[in-house]
């Protein structure tokens, strides 16, 4: 119950019919209030979803009162009738509810490049709105799931406050604000503005460093809505802190169910110029696709690593570069390090550690090895 955790939520989850699969792939989030505030963070792909460019129009007063998801179609590269399809999908939700349709966010997930069927989005539109409960935060989140084998939700409690949430994401992970699709929810008095604020600086450092495939999609959206339902005026950093650990705990369960990884790798890069370099050298590493391969193959080639921190634009000296994976050093100043056969790659979680000796500032970007599993899976599946 996750995204219904916080009080003045209820959510609801159903099948319309979208997937060829038979399971759920509509849900529904609202806001009961007293507060219906807003932020979100969309993709930065030019190439955007219908649904994200009414979302934006809806966000940009900081009022929301509900949020409508569904998977088994993207409704991206669409064109006039994709962004109708949303509106309209906006105003069914609306006159069900009784609020207004510049209320209400719509988020889509799945096939890129087809119409939705829109007698089967009214249809479930009907059903979730029945179906809303305080109880039915995990339905909500299986309905959302495309590809990913098990829903994700976190839950983080202050004191007399709650934030929860949940997200869907297995594939087409790159950061560009937000990454894949998220609703976050909060019981706490909070206005758009703080939230807005709290909500950017709790995805910079999250869901913008999981870079499972370097695939960029074009519906990615983080919601969040507050109801202000606890009656408890949270401090900024408070809400801030409590926001990064939910977003966190959900980056790293999508890294976890990346399709067909079976290494979740962490990528520390230590003693950059600054942040942004970090940052840079981290994902140049994390993108790279014979880096992922090696770490498929139990192969702790550092010379990759080297290979991708070098193509970076990044304040360093190549000659001071050091590799860690796993705890053993395996490249110290540029050259041959600890004994590579040292490094055990049989759990699941892979840490490298990139030393720069260049400044102060640290980064770390989660991502996947790169799998046979990985390959079949997306030339099995559009997306």
């Amino acid at each position: 119950m996750s995204v219904t955790a916080a009080q003045g939520f209820r959510a609801a989850g159903a099948t319309a019919g979208l997937k060829v699969s038979g399971a759920s792939d509509v849900a529904l989030v609202t806001n009961d209030g007293p507060d219906r505030h807003v932020a979100a963070v969309f993709t930065s792909n030019r190439v955007e979803a219908a649904p994200v460019t009414w979302s934006r129009q809806v966000v940009s007063d900081g009022r929301a009162d509900a949020v409508f998801l569904n998977s088994g179609g993207a409704n991206a590269c669409t064109g006039a009738r994709g962004f109708q399809d949303a509106h309209r999908t906006a105003e069914l939700v609306a006159a069900t509810l009784g609020v207004s349709a510049t209320d209400v966010v719509v988020c889509s997930t799945g096939l890129i490049g087809e119409y939705l069927p829109m007698d089967r989005i009214e249809a479930g539109i009907r059903l979730t709105a029945a179906g809303l409960s305080a109880e039915a935060g995990q339905a909500a989140a299986r309905a959302i799931m495309t590809t990913d084998s098990v829903p994700k939700e976190a839950v983080v409690t202050g004191d007399g406050w709650t934030v929860g949430g949940m997200a869907k994401g297995a594939g087409m992970l790159a950061p560009g604000l937000a990454t894949m699709l998220c609703v976050l929810t909060t019981d706490a008095v909070a206005d758009a503005a703080d939230l807005d604020a709290a909500l950017r600086a709790a995805t910079a450092t999250t869901f913008d460093r999981v870079d499972s495939d370097g695939c960029m999609s074009t519906n990615d959206t983080v919601v969040l809505l507050a109801s202000g339902a606890s009656g408890v005026r949270v401090e900024p950093v408070a809400l801030t802190a409590a926001l990064t650990r939910v977003c966190g705990d959900l980056s790293r369960q999508l890294v976890a169910d990346a399709e067909g990884a079976s290494h979740e790798i962490a990528v520390e890069v230590r003693s950059a110029a600054t942040e942004a370099d970090a940052v840079e050298v981290a994902r140049s590493v994390t993108r790279s696709n014979l880096f992922k391969a090696a770490i498929f193959g139990a192969d702790p080639n550092w010379g990759r690593v080297l290979a991708a921190v070098g193509t970076t634009t990044a304040a360093f000296d190549p000659a001071l570069l050091d590799v860690e994976i796993n705890g053993v050093q395996v490249c110290r100043a540029a050259t041959v390090g600890d004994d590579r056969s040292l490094v055990d790659l049989t759990p699941r979680e892979v840490r490298v550690v990139v030393d720069l000796h260049a400044g102060t500032a640290t980064a770390t970007v989660w991502t996947n090895d790169l799998t046979h599993d990985y390959v079949h899976e997306n030339s099995a599946y559009s997306s």
